[in-house]
């Protein structure tokens, strides 16, 4: 864990955090303790007779992994979450606001740039009215 979040996340959370997938991306999400208490609380409310509301509790919940981090802010993944994600030597950790996303590095660097030439063809239209309310 990079030294800028690390404090924070040691004083927050005790150093415990959550890592699952995410169900877009062959990525890996962490959390904070505190935040995913907030995220599982909401996904436990989904209703249980919904089959898309079944299938991500499954995925988010049944992946999660609590995680110490240790003293130097290191965590150990849990090789089932590794190989999902496909994280080899090389990893990405993208902040996301109140989560960070756990990336192989040669991974990351080809969507990334995917994402770039998208973003340049993208017209104003077809952003969502939340975005174009946004002044960066």
């Amino acid at each position: 864990m990079p030294t800028r979040y690390r404090e924070g996340l040691q004083l927050d959370s005790k150093s415990s955090v959550v890592l699952t997938i995410d169900t877009e991306e062959r990525c890996l999400l962490l959390y904070p303790l505190p935040e995913w208490e907030e995220i599982e609380k909401k996904l436990a409310g989904l209703p249980s007779f919904n089959p898309a509301a079944r299938r991500i509790q499954r995925l988010l919940i049944g992946h999660a992994a609590d995680i110490e981090m240790d003293s130097h802010g290191r965590i150990l993944l849990p090789p089932l979450l590794r190989e999902y994600a496909g994280l080899n030597k090389h990893a990405v950790l993208v902040g996301q606001g109140k989560k960070f996303e756990l990336w192989d590095e040669a991974h990351w660097n080809k969507n990334r740039e995917q994402w770039l030439k998208e973003e340049s063809n993208t017209n104003e239209a077809e952003l969502p009215e939340e975005v174009k309310s946004i002044s960066l």
